[in-house]
């Protein structure tokens, strides 16, 4: 049964934002280990994607995949070792996986949408053999393209992200911890967002600050990459440790986020032999 779509949204102060990224490190180093395992094996997943069929149901279940980190970061607040399936349980829930496809199903359109908006200008994006080249990561096919049109490109990509992202954020947990129906959970995730952009700013920033050392170190390592023998894979692995670490607090900080806006979510209502309870 789901509970009522009204909820409280707390308004927080500035300061929270640094403050989610405290806390999100701190949960990273309770269980850094384990937590990277689920994160490498969300990768795997992901890197199905260019699978005909199989690629789209794989991109419409992104949301209910970010729902199982989401629980893993739960988890280990709550002092318990995440385990590997515990990506899957959203997806598994029969209570929320209609939900969260769905939402998977409208932040998969809604971004075709803006994308193909802002590239119908350009002919030359529009390609589908062009296109279809640079899905599959030509690097040919992308230095083919004009600077205009790279730029473009990657306004669009931008948007895109930023559009569902903005769209997911609060509404993935709202209905994997809370229950709650797609429609609310998307209206009151972005009212929780308008009402606390101070927060969310300083967490930005916060964010920002984090990420330079990623990028200044992940490029010192790429230089490396080109060299033959043993220190070009260890330079990829240690890039992808690093990428994988701050996807991590980025995660972190969703959950602490809606930790701190929406209340803490109750200890796991689902035991691990029960993979179709709600999670409260």
């Amino acid at each position: 049964m789901d509970r009522p779509a009204t909820i409280e949204v707390r308004r927080v102060p500035a300061a929270s934002g640094f403050a989610w990224l405290l806390q999100a490190l701190m949960l990273l180093r309770l269980q850094t280990a384990r937590l990277l395992l689920i994160a490498l094996l969300m990768q795997l997943v992901l890197g199905l994607t260019q699978l005909p069929l199989i690629g789209l149901l794989i991109v419409i279940s992104v949301p209910g995949l970010g729902a199982g980190l989401l629980e893993a970061f739960h988890l280990a607040a709550q002092g318990q070792r995440p385990e590997m399936r515990t990506l899957f349980r959203p997806l598994a829930s029969g209570v929320h996986n209609g939900r969260l496809l769905a939402l998977g199903a409208l932040v998969f359109a809604i971004g075709v949408v803006s994308m193909s908006l802002l590239l119908s200008g350009s002919g030359e994006l529009l390609d589908p053999a062009l296109v279809e080249r640079i899905e599959q990561g030509d690097l040919d096919a992308l230095a083919s393209l004009n600077q205009a049109s790279l730029a473009r490109m990657a306004m669009a990509f931008v948007i895109g992200v930023a559009v569902s992202g903005t769209l997911s954020y609060f509404a993935i947990p709202l209905i994997w911890f809370r229950g709650i129906k797609l429609g609310a959970a998307l209206v009151t995730g972005l009212r929780a967002l308008i009402v606390n952009w101070l927060p969310f700013l300083a967490l930005s920033l916060g964010l920002a600050l984090v990420f330079v050392p990623v990028a200044v170190i992940s490029g010192m390592l790429f230089s490396m990459v080109t060299a033959v023998g043993p220190m070009s894979a260890i330079a990829m692995a240690l890039i992808m440790i690093l990428l994988l670490l701050f996807q991590l607090v980025l995660f972190g900080t969703q959950y602490c986020a809606f930790r701190d806006i929406f209340g803490v979510p109750g200890p796991a209502a689902m035991s691990p032999d029960d993979d179709t309870q709600l999670v409260v």
